[in-house]
């Protein structure tokens, strides 16, 4: 069952406000995962042995801060990647990786200074009946030790009208056994679940299908775990539905679709100027976890993607320098069929997440915190710049032919390393001036980039 259908209608809510959740719950929302490397990296459908490989080799040393993993549960059989989103039982015994595996990750990762986000599967279980990954024989609304008829919400049906909040939240998703995350049975043995994951060294979730559970649902099954953990959740927005994004904010950061489709529409449209406002009309920076886009937009349509190039690079860039939200790049495999599952060996993985522009933009990232926006430049569409405070400085040219261009920044001055094109201390060539007045001349070649920080000066 293809979760991509999920955003043929998507938006989110819940019985209460987000101000009501807020005050209820002892967690609040905050502008990124806890810690100073805030960067997210999801390493979709990666294999957890890989997993801990990226951490150690690549996402530490880039100075990431999280790796987003996709679902460790045993799911049902498939070589398609949705089986992962259709799981049969709380077991770690899926395509990716056994408990072993898992365990030996999230150790690997927390050495290398990377912290883990689970995928979290838990608004339903599967569409049909048969043996899991890990031996378990299901059939729809009867999955032994874990869920069984009762456990399940009464309507049978595909949800069909977006409009309808009860439609949303308590029919079936695609088909999929919809969990009745209203009972405090299912609530207990989710929050078991979750805790499990906890005990194994898991620093947070992502979950899945959100908007498709009441926001109280998932406030209700959060409050019965100790320590929870950083939460965000999926919430596709769609206009003029009954479940919409900020509902859920409460209960932790939210997934910013419409970001992604701002990116889209502004870099291929010509317009890049448009992003000075794109914070505008979406989630409060503080609750939005950004993204250029994932694995369902990659497959619909509704954002960039790999397949993009330099036009994805320089999103990517852009998503990482801006200050609005709490960024999470998207590290999937080459695809042409949409149901294809991920590759079995080393090849065809995109490796968007070591790319030299995405890695050096993480830690120019790291660098500026929560410095200001400063010096915003832009030529009225193809090219904008701005700086971070007096730490940060970006430029962007989404234009077909090369710019050259004498910017101010508030940098002191001193010659600094382009780290879009080159990792610091290995600069010979890539590097720009600063002048006493804070104004540095550069050239950006058509869709280059240039960013310049002070944790990473060629002097």
């Amino acid at each position: 069952m293809h979760h991509r259908s999920r955003l043929l209608g998507g938006a989110l809510a819940g019985t209460l406000t987000a101000a009501g959740l807020a005050a209820l719950a002892p967690w609040q929302s905050q502008a990124t995962p806890p810690g100073e490397k805030t960067v997210t990296a999801t390493l979709f459908e990666r294999p957890f042995k890989d997993v801990a490989a990226a951490c150690t080799d690549q996402l530490g040393p880039a100075g990431y801060g999280y790796v987003q993993v996709s679902p460790a549960s045993e799911h049902i059989q498939g070589d398609q990647w949705w089986t992962s989103y259709q799981p049969v039982s709380h077991r770690i015994a899926g395509r990716l990786g056994d408990r072993e595996a898992f365990k030996g990750m999230v150790d690997a990762c927390h050495k290398a200074g990377v912290k883990v986000i689970a995928d979290a599967v838990i608004n339903h279980m599967s569409s049909g009946s048969g043996t899991g990954t890990g031996g378990t024989a299901y059939s729809k609304y009867d999955y032994p030790g874990t869920f069984q008829d009762k456990d399940f919400h009464t309507c049978r049906k595909d949800i069909n009208d977006y409009t309808d909040r009860d439609n949303v939240q308590n029919c079936e998703l695609v088909g999929l056994a919809d969990l009745d995350t209203g009972s405090d049975a299912v609530r207990t043995t989710i929050a078991k679940y979750l805790g499990d994951l906890r005990s194994l060294g898991v620093d947070g979730f992502r979950i899945d299908a959100a908007k498709h559970m009441a926001a109280a649902d998932v406030a209700a099954i959060k409050g019965k775990m100790g320590d929870p953990g950083f939460w965000v959740s999926e919430v596709i927005h769609g206009a003029g539905e009954a479940v919409q994004p900020d509902e859920y904010t409460g209960v932790g950061d939210v997934d910013e679709f419409r970001y992604g489709g701002h990116l889209k529409s502004a870099v291929q449209g010509g317009n890049i100027a448009q992003l000075k406002s794109v914070a505008d009309g979406k989630l409060s920076s503080g609750s939005a976890r950004t993204f250029v886009d994932d694995w369902d937009t990659e497959r619909n349509g509704s954002t960039l993607t790999y397949k993009d190039g330099e036009r994805y690079t320089l999103a990517n860039v852009f998503m990482l320098a801006s200050p609005y939200g709490s960024p999470n790049v998207y590290s999937g495999y080459e695809w042409t069929d949409k149901d294809a599952g991920p590759p079995s060996g080393t090849d065809g993985w995109t490796d968007v997440h070591t790319q030299k522009a995405i890695t050096g933009l993480v830690g120019f990232r790291n660098e500026v915190g929560s410095a200001e926006l400063t010096d915003w430049w832009d030529n009225g569409g193809s090219a904008i710049a701005f700086g971070r405070g007096s730490k940060g400085f970006v430029a962007l040219n989404n234009g077909d032919g090369e710019l050259t261009q004498t910017f101010t920044t508030s940098l002191p001055a001193g010659t600094y390393c382009n780290v879009a094109k080159a990792a610091p201390g290995d600069c010979a060539g890539d590097t720009v001036t600063v002048g006493a007045d804070g104004k540095v001349a550069a050239t950006l070649p058509a869709r280059g980039t240039l960013a310049l920080h002070t944790g990473a000066l060629a002097d």
